[in-house]
């Protein structure tokens, strides 16, 4: 077996390996690159779990980021516990073949509950008061453990929200090195989600993404001279390419204009009702999941959909088998955007009564994908003097609602989900094994058997 470290640059497309990128660029250069060929959709938790399964969506569940669960009328974004991922995963695969074999999962998603020897994972505390505590998690529970007393506590703020930024990409990578010094895994799977952020608050062509790639591109050369000098081969891969959007599609908006999605009064704000509506979607990105109570109202449904400015394709029965994401978790109808549009997930007609939660940075209340928690919202005058008095109401124990993010999804100049439509603009692999590699585009659904490759040949 030859250890492998593979490491997910999220959102490196391969029009960004050049002059900013010199880590990179010489890693191609003396290896190999390759196109992916996306999945549909081409988000976090269904591209790393074909990756890891080989498999499509229709195949390993996970259709989305998040979807509906049916069974307790809720939706759910970012669930952690590896099983739902359904399929026999890489590092299992692996196993059979060397029992000696053993993999470190370094943040990539669905983290919890794993089959791997050791992981890492974000995951706050929730207190009975309210009071929500970052940290991680992983196992063995000494490994986080460990990792903080050397490296010190998780930069949580940088991972999402208008804090994001370099400092947790550079820890992630800092703790994969500790974790491979420690425990030498066979493989090691490490995330870095640094480069997304400016690429979905700007867009790719931004003046401000130079300095981004070149900020990942660090990091990337730290992991891979440490793997390096030590004999450990070397993968370089990403989920997406991100493209540059225009405006959003309020698709929930819609069909609450049709009287089919509903909501409820909670002291005065509206509250989804996702058990109670007829039709509503669950949206990510580029892609919306329509889940419809009546099957009789299907066609109607979608053909109010194709009507919308900005939606390119409404997928049936028949488009989802073309697709992959004919299983039970997807919504009966699914629709993909226009290159320059995505979904948001905004169900209210009047932002007077928009939930709480819509203002705050809140990945598992809100039913949807929110990339505008990248911004603190631009009309609040002194955003830093009304940060401060409610982190002092954090600081004395009352009750606090950190209520900066806007509600303005014009602000968001980048997307992803649906395959691009141009080859600069798709995921990349690069490897230091040329002869592993071979042609200019592979399938996602080969990713897997690439990494096989990279442990046994």
């Amino acid at each position: 077996m030859h250890d492998t470290a593979v490491i997910c640059v999220v959102g490196l497309a391969s029009r960004f390996v050049g002059d900013h990128t010199p880590n990179l660029s010489r890693l191609q250069q003396e290896g190999a690159a390759s196109r992916i060929h996306e999945i549909t959709p081409a988000v976090t938790c269904s591209v790393q779990s074909t990756y890891v399964t080989g498999l499509l969506p229709s195949q390993h569940g996970i259709v989305a980021n998040g979807w509906y669960f049916r069974d307790v009328a809720e939706v759910a974004f970012w669930k952690q516990s590896d099983h739902l991922v359904q399929g026999e995963k890489v590092w299992e695969t692996a196993r059979k073949r060397d029992s000696a074999f053993r993999c470190a999962k370094m943040f990539w998603w669905y983290n919890m509950y794993s089959s791997v020897d050791y992981s890492v994972t974000p995951r706050p505390i929730y207190r009975a008061d309210g009071k929500k505590i970052f940290d991680i998690y992983g196992a063995p529970s000494s490994l986080p453990e460990g990792l903080k007393a050397e490296l010190g506590d998780f930069p949580f703020t940088t991972f999402w929200g208008p804090m994001a930024g370099i400092d947790c990409s550079r820890w992630i990578a800092e703790a994969s090195i500790k974790t491979y010094q420690w425990h030498q895994p066979t493989l090691t799977l490490i995330y870095l989600p640094h480069l997304d952020y400016d690429l979905q608050r700007y867009g790719p062509d931004h003046p401000s993404i130079p300095k981004q790639l070149k900020a990942i591109d660090e990091v990337c050369g730290r992991l891979i001279d440490f793997f390096r000098e030590r004999g450990v081969r070397v993968m370089v891969l990403s989920e997406y390419g991100i493209t540059p959007v225009q405006g959003p599609i309020h698709i929930n908006r819609i069909l609450r204009k049709e009287g089919w999605l509903r909501v409820r009064d909670e002291k005065r704000l509206e509250a989804f009702d996702a058990g109670a509506s007829e039709v509503f979607a669950v949206a990510d990105h580029q892609i919306a999941h329509i889940y419809v109570k009546d099957h009789e109202k299907v066609p109607q449904v979608r053909e109010r959909l194709e009507a919308v400015e900005g939606i390119e394709r409404v997928l049936d029965d028949e488009g989802k088998s073309e697709f992959g994401l004919d299983h039970p978790r997807s919504g009966e109808l699914v629709a993909i955007s226009q290159s320059d549009r995505w979904f948001t997930y905004y169900y209210w007609l009047d932002d007077a009564v928009a939930p709480d939660f819509a203002r705050t940075v809140d990945i598992h209340r809100k039913p949807g994908y929110d990339p505008a928690e990248l911004f603190i919202d631009p009309k609040i005058s002194f955003p830093r003097l009304k940060g401060a008095w409610i982190l002092l109401k954090k600081a004395l124990g009352f009750r606090y609602l950190m209520d900066l993010i806007p509600l303005d999804a014009s602000l968001v100049k980048g997307s992803h989900g649906r395959i691009v439509d141009n080859t600069g603009d798709k995921p990349l692999v690069i490897t230091d094994q040329p002869e592993l590699l071979e042609g200019d585009s592979i399938s996602a659904l080969q990713v897997r058997d690439l990494i096989l490759d990279h442990i046994f040949k």
